[in-house]
């Protein structure tokens, strides 16, 4: 095994992607476990190695004894074809181990362009595709994630799927998994005892019935199973388990860094984002806890970068003590603690200034939509006075560098709004002439513009994307307003929008279309170099389904969602109402404002969010 890894690192580039051995990674001994888990992320090693819940679940579950938890990452073009070369399988980061050594294989499903990747991995580690063509309990397939509120295009390739906070119920799964195994428990067996553990989704339970139109007529489960998977939700953050070190790479990721984490959840409720409502209920940790989880991780890895993370971190209601309790720790140390997603109608600029007195960064923030009328009916919750007063504070205090994040292709979206996005883009450059400090280095603004996709488990879940045509013509139209001096942009690309928007509202029929896109050579589909819409289309065509029937079409109040039998924790009813509001343009206050009764209470017993 060594001497064949050995080979395909001479030829590769980035090599430390594949070599293990990091600091603070876990070894331990496999004759004396009973579970060797791989934890699969199907992304590259910079990407996997920056995703904090990944961290969580590795320290969490190494930290059972009879547990050995190993990552496993996609392989990039260049590695993979020496692993094939070569005949290297898919292996254990720490032990170097092939995957037939390996009981239970998870993965993270972060986006819906990595499910090819997913395919890949099992390929590599000689792992039959298809949930149905595993039959003994070992390997066991599962999936968790934020793309677990509509998993069902995936379905037919996992055994089970973790709905929720992994913290309790994988543990609690895992466990059942070495006493099923001890007692010689076929799997069918095993999958009936963990369809009962909370937030575990067992697909082939499940069935789906379908009208003459393609829509979902019913979903029934087998006799016994639940209707309805109620997602895991972790109590006390406070009590919680969280890793007191991470394993520090040996090469260059996305986010090399200690991240503590403020609160889950999100009080704002813009009417887009998954997270907002999936992460609900809110649940924020003491001051106390995040300082004590900063220094130790600060202590045992040696980053000199610490960030205070969360979907909405001014929001946090111990911020100024918390970071006043840090900078004293982090100062002298020649620690910068990062406070990213920060919101300008709470901007802070003498936290800002205080917390950046090691290293200074840009601004950062995110109006969404160019015109009032839309950003209510989003339901942002800021006005363009809010930003340009955050902004023209920053500047007068030494800042010039701005970044700016916006969606296109919104419900109601006009031409209109669009012009918005450049007239803002002016309006901040008129405020940096008025108001900077630093007007001879003049002003920086970068814009993203990405395209609108429609989530499961959001009040736009009822809405249809807007064309790959019309998405077009949009960007156009923004390209020629955003040639603006000292203004650069970034739009994404419509067809990787288009695939995205069909998987996000698809059902478990898609799963054959992944499949045939894989044999035909999709792989790693989030980085542009390697998506092949034209391969995708195929597929659709091959397996006879239409991807527009997924992408572009409103759906009426009654209709069945593929994922109706997933409670992310916020009622459909509520949802619904949400999306009736945007279409008014009526927006909701937030819920430091009083609680909105969306149901999210429901999960934590009641007790009131921490706001």
């Amino acid at each position: 095994m060594d001497y064949k890894l050995k080979q395909c690192l001479d030829n590769v580039r980035k090599p430390a992607r594949y070599t293990g051995g990091e600091y603070n990674s876990i070894l331990k001994d496999p004759a004396a476990v009973d579970c060797r888990f791989a934890l699969c992320f199907p992304e590259l090693y910079e990407i996997a190695m920056s995703h904090l819940g990944s961290k969580i679940l590795y320290g969490r579950l190494n930290a059972m004894e009879n547990v050995w938890c190993e990552r496993m990452y996609a392989p990039a073009a260049d590695m993979e074809a020496e692993m094939r070369r070569v005949g290297l399988p898919l292996y254990g980061l720490e032990s170097k181990d092939p995957a037939s050594k390996f009981d239970i294989f998870g993965f993270s499903l972060q986006y819906e362009l990595n499910y090819t990747t997913v395919l890949n991995m099992l390929d590599l580690a000689g792992i039959p595709k298809f949930s149905s063509e595993r039959t003994e309990l070992t390997p066991l397939v599962i999936a968790g994630g934020p793309c677990v509120y509509n998993v069902e295009p995936v379905v037919d390739f996992f055994d089970i799927i973790m709905v929720g906070e992994g913290e309790e119920n994988l543990p609690a799964l895992t466990e059942l998994y070495i006493r099923a195994k001890k007692e010689g428990m076929d799997k069918q067996s095993f999958l009936k005892k963990a369809a009962k553990i909370e937030g575990v989704y067992v697909p082939s339970f499940y069935h789906v019935a379908y009208h003459e139109d393609g829509t979902i007529a019913s979903v029934t489960p087998d006799e016994g199973i639940p209707a309805v998977v109620k997602k895991a939700v972790v109590k006390d953050l406070d009590a919680a388990y969280y890793p007191d070190r991470f394993i520090v790479p040996s090469t260059d990721i996305v986010f090399d860094r200690a991240m503590v984490e403020l609160f889950r959840g999100c009080r704002r409720g813009c009417r887009f984002c998954q997270a907002g409502y999936t992460y609900r209920p809110i649940r924020a940790k003491s001051a106390k806890t995040l300082e004590a989880q900063a220094k130790k991780l600060a202590e045992t890895t040696g980053y000199d970068e610490v960030s205070l993370s969360s979907l909405s971190s001014s929001d946090y209601p111990e911020l100024e003590s918390l970071c006043d309790g840090l900078i004293s720790y982090c100062e002298p140390r020649h620690i910068n603690l990062a406070l990213p997603s920060l919101r300008a109608d709470n901007f802070n600029l003498d936290l800002m200034e205080n917390i950046q007195k090691v290293r200074k960064s840009g601004l950062t923030f995110a109006p969404e939509a160019g015109t009032q009328r839309l950003r209510d009916v989003i339901n942002k919750n800021l006005y363009e006075e809010d930003l340009l007063n955050a902004c023209a504070i920053a500047f007068a205090a030494g800042y010039n560098n701005v970044k700016l994040y916006f969606m296109m292709g919104l419900p109601t979206e006009t031409d209109e709004d669009l012009a918005g996005i450049a007239a803002i883009v002016r309006d901040v450059i008129y405020t940096f002439r008025k108001n900077g400090k630093n007007k001879a280095r003049g002003i920086k603004i970068n814009v993203g513009v990405s395209t609108f996709v429609p989530k499961a488990q959001t009040p736009f879940q009822w809405v249809g994307q807007a064309t790959r045509e019309e998405v077009r013509r949009k960007q156009e139209i923004l390209k020629e307003q955003l040639k603006i001096k000292n203004v650069s942009f970034n739009l994404h690309k419509s067809d990787s929008s288009f695939l995205e928007a069909v998987f996000a509202r698809g059902d478990r029929r898609l799963s054959a279309v992944i499949y045939e896109a894989w044999k035909n050579g999709c792989n790693l589909d989030a980085w542009d170099e390697n998506f092949k819409f034209d391969v995708w289309m195929q597929a659709f065509e091959h397996c006879g389904l239409d991807p527009e029937f997924y992408a572009y079409r409103s759906q009426p109040a009654d209709e069945i969602f593929p994922w109706d039998h997933i409670f992310s924790g916020v009622d459909k009813s509520y949802l619904r109402g949400e999306y009736e509001e945007a279409l008014k343009g009526i927006a909701t206050p937030d819920c430091a404002h009083g609680c909105r009764n969306c149901g999210a209470l429901k999960l934590s017993g009641g007790k009131r969010c921490d706001v």
